[in-house]
């Protein structure tokens, strides 16, 4: 139970479906029937505008730090970088909404924020300014999600935190497959862009 009550925690954490809840209690909308169908931030924005969207983006942020945060509260032994994980997996996977979630790029960007707030502050420089750049959500995660990489083999190699590195490596992973098919559309060049 000292490891399996954390571990459900984390999980359940990570399934909230902010956009979904937000999206019905508030807007009486069902967001997985408006634009991408996605339950992430970016289809929040696009389909019940900018409040709600930044409401999604800081729950679904909250949601990687408050379970990478879980040993603050929890005795265990287990290390907190392994609830961000669970909990970005809840995200995808998410049990209170059929198993059909978002991309993870919030939730794993909370784990930054939990546990290396200023891989955090770069990360969102980095989305800012990339956004800015290409005008598209989803390459700008995928760049994101490359410089993070980066940033961390650097920090491991100073630092030895080679398990830090090892789940940005799987956050990564996570990012760029969940974009699969956002990546086929900049291919054909018909990934939707933002208007600033």
């Amino acid at each position: 139970m000292d490891i399996l009550l954390p571990v459900l925690l984390a999980y359940l954490l990570g399934s909230i479906p902010s956009a979904l809840w937000i999206g019905k209690i508030f807007y009486n909308t069902d967001i997985r029937t408006k634009g991408s169908g996605n339950l992430g931030a970016t289809n929040t924005f696009r389909t019940l505008g900018a409040k709600a969207g930044i409401v999604v983006t800081v729950l679904d942020i909250l949601k990687g730090t408050a379970a990478t945060l879980i040993p603050l509260y929890i005795d265990t032994n287990i290390h907190p970088l392994i609830f961000g994980v669970i909990a970005v997996v809840g995200h995808m996977f998410p049990v209170f909404a059929k198993f059909k979630g978002g991309k993870a790029v919030a939730t794993s960007g909370g784990i930054l924020l939990g546990y290396q707030w200023p891989l955090f502050l770069v990360a969102v420089a980095v989305l800012l300014i990339t956004l800015k750049i290409t005008k598209m959500v989803s390459l700008s995660s995928i760049i994101l999600a490359v410089v993070a990489v980066i940033y961390t083999t650097i920090y491991a190699i100073n630092t030895g935190d080679y398990l830090f590195l090892a789940v940005i490596i799987v956050l990564a992973t996570f990012i760029i497959y969940r974009h699969r098919a956002n990546i086929g559309r900049i291919k054909a060049g018909t990934e939707p862009k933002i208007k600033w």
